[in-house]
């Protein structure tokens, strides 16, 4: 907790020091500013919403972006009210005591800290509340439409198994001085090279010229850094780049702190390139024989509708890739999902089928069943399955992206349907 709680207490002593030194003008402060389906936001809220929004970590919050979330909020508001949701003292009283707690206060401690900022007890209260009736709004509304396939976990899980695990980064930095009075220009000019999408070469020309760093004479060159040496709140934030990216703006005590992605090295998981195949196969007498059947045939179950009378001999099975005869191996490398091949031996022929094909480490994974034998199973195809996060955890996580999704768009959906109008 100690960084995260520094910060919010570092908010809130900066907050009480403005709250100390600066006149409130009362003249016009409760005057609405834009009205929300004729529902009514004052100036003096969006002033609330922008301190507290400050204390929170956004030291750069406007007017204009106070405003916004307040408007979102509304609307939130608005759509639990059509649907009969309204937050009980109790809940709130929990969201309350939930949210102050990742500052490592209570309630009474974190809305006593606000108040000391300036910051009215009200304006953390219907924070909190918009947020709770919302979530029950997209449990009612949202959660209930989604669904995520097993199809869509394997796909996920591929995609993880075939994304090379990262071990070295090659960044560029940009220290944007932020002394006391000047942190809003230091972000705002964070923002606009964040915005810009600069190439490498760009990035360097802007470090050069904005930089406090060491490194801004080599353009914020840094050389090649472990990603276990980066500090753990970096790390994701690192990660999540692509070669040529730069981050967002990061606020750290007097400075806004820019990195820019150049270069990434990694490897494979052990076992990544493994596959486990799923096919079918039929001994017929002669090639033609094959090809013909090979022709008619739609999928791997539709084989055995197909071959009639031999659907008997039909031989289907699930094997790691190393386990199968290197004619058929060879032939089914070539082939697509539902294809079929054929191997001719001469005085006879294998339609050969591909029913599936996947890597070893996602079917083991799901528990394929598997025809080989125990010492040439999926098992010793996968020397560290624990790299993986578990099915369920890739299914959670894309559950809670839909559901993030689909909630921006209800949103963005109430938005455009709201009668939004300034006096």
């Amino acid at each position: 907790m100690g960084q995260q709680m520094r910060h919010f207490l570092s908010g809130l002593a900066l907050a009480a020091t403005l709250a100390a030194s600066t006149p409130v003008l009362a003249q016009g402060l409760f005057q609405p500013v834009v009205y929300i389906n004729n529902a009514a936001i004052t100036r003096y809220e969006v002033q609330q919403r922008q301190k507290f929004m400050q204390i929170l970590g956004a030291p750069g919050t406007t007017e204009q972006e106070a405003q916004q979330a307040l408007i979102d909020d509304r609307l939130r508001n608005h759509a639990a009210r059509q649907l009969g949701i309204v937050p009980t003292e109790q809940g709130l009283q929990n969201g309350l005591e939930e949210f102050a707690s990742r500052a490592g206060l209570s309630a009474a401690e974190f809305t006593a800290a606000l108040e000391n900022a300036g910051v009215e007890p009200q304006a953390y209260r219907d924070f909190v509340s918009a947020g709770l009736v919302w979530r029950s709004v997209i449990r009612e509304r949202v959660v209930p439409r989604i669904k995520v396939s097993d199809a869509e976990v394997d796909q996920e899980l591929r995609r993880q198994v075939e994304t090379p695990i990262l071990s070295r980064v090659l960044i560029s930095e940009l220290i944007i001085p932020a002394p006391p009075g000047q942190e809003q220009q230091a972000l705002n000019l964070g923002r606009q090279i964040a915005g810009a999408n600069l190439s490498s070469d760009q990035f360097e020309d802007a470090a050069r010229q904005y930089s406090a760093a060491e490194s801004a004479q080599s353009g914020g060159r840094l050389a090649w850094v472990n990603i276990d040496n980066l500090p753990p709140s970096l790390r994701p934030i690192i990660t999540a780049l692509q070669p040529g990216q730069t981050t967002q703006p990061l606020t750290v005590e007097g400075a806004v702190v820019l990195f820019h992605l150049r270069d990434s090295q990694g490897t494979l998981r052990p076992g990544a390139t493994d596959q486990v195949i799923d096919y079918a196969t039929l001994r017929l007498p002669s090639a033609a024989d094959a090809a013909t059947l090979g022709a008619r045939t739609r999928s791997c179950d539709d084989l055995y509708i197909q071959a009639g009378t031999q659907a008997g001999q039909v031989r289907r099975q699930t094997v790691p890739q190393g386990a199968i005869p290197t004619l058929v191996a060879q032939r089914l490398a070539t082939l697509d999902r539902d294809e079929t091949g054929v191997v001719d031996y001469g005085n006879a022929a294998d339609l050969v089928m591909l029913c599936s094909r996947q890597p070893a480490l996602v079917a083991d994974m799901a528990e394929v069943p598997t025809t080989a034998l125990p010492e040439d199973g999926v098992e010793a195809a996968v020397p560290n399955a624990d790299a993986l996060p578990t099915r369920e955890a890739v299914r959670d996580e894309i559950f809670n992206r839909k559901a993030n999704a689909a909630a921006e768009a209800y949103l963005a959906e109430l938005r455009a349907d709201a009668i939004i109008r300034r006096p």
